[in-house]
């Protein structure tokens, strides 16, 4: 049962990995990106997208982490 749960997360991975193989090599126009005056270089549209889905990936669970804890020293006063 345990080689079969490893197998369905490689499956999965690799599914992941694919599927933003095909995003990037179908996104291919340039873009500049300008926020608050800080303008980008141009570069091809995945890159924003997956750059900005990575931050939200680490930034999703690091917000969750702060909020436990900061339930928990909450708790315990």
């Amino acid at each position: 049962m345990r080689n079969f749960k490893r197998v369905i997360v490689v499956v999965f991975i690799l599914l992941i990995v694919l599927a933003t193989v095909v995003f990037v090599l179908e996104n291919q126009q340039s873009v500049s990106l300008v926020f608050l005056g800080w303008s980008a270089p141009e570069l091809s549209v995945a890159i924003p997208v997956i750059v900005a889905l990575l931050i939200g990936m680490v930034m999703g669970p690091l917000l969750g982490w702060i909020w436990a804890v900061g339930k928990k020293s909450k708790r315990n006063r």
